[in-house]
């Protein structure tokens, strides 16, 4: 698949085979999603069993979860696909792969959340269904959970728009009462933001092979609510909430090809400005969502995330 990533950065921005621009929008509102495949959960033996819970039957959203061939107690990884809100879902086979090996690498128990879409269910939908998936996790008596998860050590964390749900989620969790699930940390990989000011990475790849720039003003323009620009605070939270709320420690990844990046490494700075435990990790080399595209990428996150989450374990 990296080949793909190359031979599509080569390509002028009118052109890209990003998925993310072959969303068509009708005039009534509502939009056509591209084909995406899916993969169904794998109740087959070992290495890495998978299935899927429901959640909210009113608002159909789901639960899957990963269960790694490893002894004792597991931490527990609530993951958020990413999608710009407006694609994927927890069955896509590149998040149901991304999970499977996550779940194996760690190990860990990961909990992937089939979240509600916009534009049919604007934000903050995601958020709402996020924080309902947190309080399962805190009351559920899943024999996965029960037997194998280990409650007191609890880790957020997302990919692109899902690291915004998980860092949203943290926000909103720190006035919840969550004992007996201890909140650890927050994995937030590439987080999605904007802005209504371009940043210069933005401007920079305006045509990136994978997110650029059209299809990312298309996706916050489905996705924020009705009325508000680009530094509400689901999008911007730097600009819009000024004062940071007390949260656990924070991964933060980063990739030096992302027209994100310069947005992911002012939030980092202004998490560790506001009292917040930063670990900030950039990559000289990689691009929006390498780990879905391409092996050692994904080898290497798996292996930050694994030394994030069992650092206190040493």
């Amino acid at each position: 698949m990296a080949d793909i990533k190359e031979a599509a950065s080569n390509s002028p921005s009118d052109t890209t085979t990003s998925v993310l621009v072959q969303i068509v929008e009708h005039l009534d509102g509502t939009i056509t999603r591209p084909f995406i495949p899916l993969s169904p959960p794998s109740p087959n033996p070992p290495p890495v069993l998978s299935k899927d819970v429901v959640l909210n039957p009113t608002h159909r959203t789901s639960l899957r979860l990963y269960l790694p061939a490893a002894s004792g107690k597991l931490p527990i990884l609530l993951f958020f696909h990413g999608g710009g809100f407006v694609l994927f879902n927890y069955s896509s086979t590149i998040y149901h792969i991304c999970c499977e090996s996550m779940s194996l690498s760690l190990p860990a128990l990961v909990v992937s959340l089939d979240y509600r879409l916009a534009p049919e269910h604007r934000l903050p939908a995601a958020y709402d269904d996020a924080v309902e998936a947190l309080l399962w996790l805190r009351e559920s008596n899943d024999p996965w959970i029960t037997n194998h998860g280990d409650l007191s050590k609890v880790f957020l964390t997302g990919s692109s728009s899902g690291a915004n749900i998980a860092y949203q989620v943290a926000v909103r969790s720190s006035k919840l009462h969550l004992p007996p699930l201890n909140l650890c940390g927050l994995v937030l990989n590439q987080p999605y933001f904007g802005g209504v000011e371009r940043t210069h990475s933005e401007r920079e790849l305006e045509g990136d092979s994978i997110l650029p720039l059209r299809a990312n003003d298309t996706l916050w323009r489905l996705s924020l609510p009705k009325g508000v620009d680009r530094d509400h605070e689901f999008s911007n939270p730097v600009k819009a909430d000024g004062k940071v709320v007390k949260l656990p420690r924070c991964l933060v990844k980063g990739s030096k090809g992302d027209p994100l990046l310069d947005r992911q490494r002012e939030f980092a700075k202004w998490l560790e400005e506001g009292g917040v435990e930063v670990v900030e990790k950039i990559d000289p080399e990689g691009f929006h969502a390498a780990e879905l595209f391409v092996e050692n990428k994904a080898a290497e996150l798996f292996g930050e995330i694994r030394e994030f989450v069992y650092a206190n374990d040493r």
